[in-house]
């Protein structure tokens, strides 16, 4: 493309160079810049893009698009703007043909829920017989192909590229998690929107915001900012956790259409006659279209809230109760969300990727109303995030379990046992009995708590003091295959220690 064309999506403060300049790619990494290449510098977690100018020009990039004057060879443009991130979104879109504005994108935020909703959502469209495109935390993945994605909402120059794939591949509806980052770094800001679905908020990320209202500002991005803008204004709707006081301020706010799901009297859409069993949910789901009655692999109570979020997004497109009901029984689970793991001993195993104290504590409740024997618990904080929310979860496992086996997550640039002593300040104000490892050798009598801080000896400790009838529960990475120790990536995954543990060869 041409360089004028690109900077007819931007308000340009400043230019300096050749409009007729033809741009043969985009980049905001200054290593992966191309001969002929644009270079947008952006400002990071840790570093700014304008750093990097002087060597994406070595590299070969004939423009340079920046917050401020910058001195570079005559030959290369430079584009000065307000906002760079603001401005890689919309050049990104523009690079790639506006993908969003073809697609029928869904856009889901919240703390907690988002990937199980994109499943039940992606299950229903599928049912209804749309080619659905996913991109979220565990992948992206369209027309049978999977991804790594390694954060839950790409960069916007990424998400652009994928969504230009997803269209050229025949897909129609695209389900997309949006994270409180991407919101905050405007990845999403040329994305448009037909839906938008908001899950609940409680605390995450506060090593990123610094305070929840910071956070709760910016998750409102989606459903107000976002939603409403472009082409799709007329028809955009929005879905809303009723039942989440959050979500009751958010109902207010928003100026278009709004459908309020949940278990309260006040929803739209709401479920009753709910039945939670080890091997999953059922119950009746109430609509302005009629009623039905689902059973879903899904377990726990919670899961019904994802349930109702995603027949929210089929009814607000009028999808048929039929298709609605078809989609939601279709799915057979979700990877790392309450994920059981078979095995002979007869005890009773998931891996789910709690890691804040509202997704553990719902995680654990449900399980402790399922449990027939004793509930054990295998968990960790990761390193470098948020502290405060350390001891939290060491209180809220203790409550529910009968052992709490505490041990590392990804500790990063951590001691694993800096993190664990802040646990268990939260741990020992509610269980002052602590094992020691070999102590469990022949079992536990009564609750407390046990510290391991290698995770692969925390799961054969905790697996190891179980008896036929207890449940274990191991949070934290879900579907995670790997852990950062210090600065390295190693493969870890919580399914397959638990299986060679057991037995089992699934």
């Amino acid at each position: 493309m041409k360089l004028s064309s690109l900077l007819e999506s931007l308000v340009v403060e400043d230019f300096v160079g050749l409009e007729d300049q033809l741009i043969s790619s985009i980049h905001y990494d200054s290593r992966n810049v191309k001969p002929g290449g644009l270079f947008v510098a952006i400002h990071g977690l840790s570093l700014d893009g304008h750093t990097y100018i002087n060597d994406a020009v070595k590299k070969g990039a004939v423009a340079v698009v920046t917050e401020k004057p910058w001195s570079v060879p005559a030959s290369v443009g430079v584009v000065q703007v307000g906002d760079t991130r603001r401005a890689l979104a919309a050049l990104s879109s523009a690079y790639y043909g506006n993908p969003s504005r073809g697609l029928f994108v869904i856009g889901i935020t919240g703390t907690n829920g988002k990937t199980t909703t994109a499943y039940v959502t992606e299950a229903i469209l599928s049912a209804a017989g749309f080619n659905v495109g996913v991109i979220g935390t565990i992948n992206y993945r369209f027309k049978g192909q999977t991804f790594c994605n390694p954060v839950t909402t790409p960069e916007s120059l990424d998400l652009m590229r994928i969504l230009r794939q997803m269209a050229d591949s025949g897909v129609t509806h695209v389900v997309l998690e949006v994270s409180s980052h991407a919101l905050d770094l405007d990845r999403v800001a040329s994305c448009e929107f037909d839906i938008g679905v908001f899950t609940n908020l409680s605390r995450d990320h506060l090593d990123y915001h610094g305070d929840m209202e910071t956070y709760w500002q910016c998750k409102k991005r989606l459903c107000l900012g976002c939603l409403g803008q472009g082409s799709k204004q007329a028809q955009a709707a929005v879905v809303i956790n009723w039942d989440d006081t959050k979500g009751k301020d958010l109902a207010s706010e928003v100026s278009v259409k709004c459908l309020r799901v949940g278990l309260s009297k006040g929803c739209q859409i709401r479920a009753e006659n709910i039945l939670v069993t080890v091997d999953g949910v059922s119950g009746t789901v109430q609509t302005p279209e009629g009623n039905f009655d689902f059973t879903s692999h899904l377990v726990g109570h919670h899961n019904v809230e994802n349930i109702l979020a995603a027949t929210g997004v089929a009814t607000a497109m009028g999808l048929s109760l039929p298709v609605i009901k078809k989609g939601i029984e279709s799915l057979s689970g979700v990877p790392g969300r309450l994920e059981r793991v078979t095995n002979k001993p007869g005890i009773t195993v998931f891996v789910d990727y709690a890691h804040t104290p509202d997704a553990l504590e719902n995680v654990l409740r449900a399980l402790k109303g399922l449990a027939s024997g004793r509930l054990i618990t295998i968990f960790g904080c990761g390193g470098d995030r948020d502290r405060d929310k350390r001891p939290m979860m060491g209180a809220v496992a203790a409550r529910a379990s009968d052992l709490c086996v505490l041990t590392s997550d990804n500790p990063r640039t951590e001691t694993p046992e800096a993190i664990l002593s802040e646990i268990m300040a939260g741990t020992t104000a509610v269980r002052d009995r602590r094992y020691e490892p070999w102590e469990l050798e022949n079992g536990f009598d009564m609750p407390g708590y046990v510290v391991e801080p290698d995770r692969r000896r925390a799961i054969q400790l905790g697996l190891g003091a179980a008896t036929p009838g207890d449940t274990v529960l191991i949070a934290g990475k879900g579907h995670e295959t790997y852990q950062i120790i210090g600065g390295q990536t190693v493969p870890f995954d919580d399914r397959v220690e638990a299986r060679k543990v057991l037995g089992s060869k699934e």
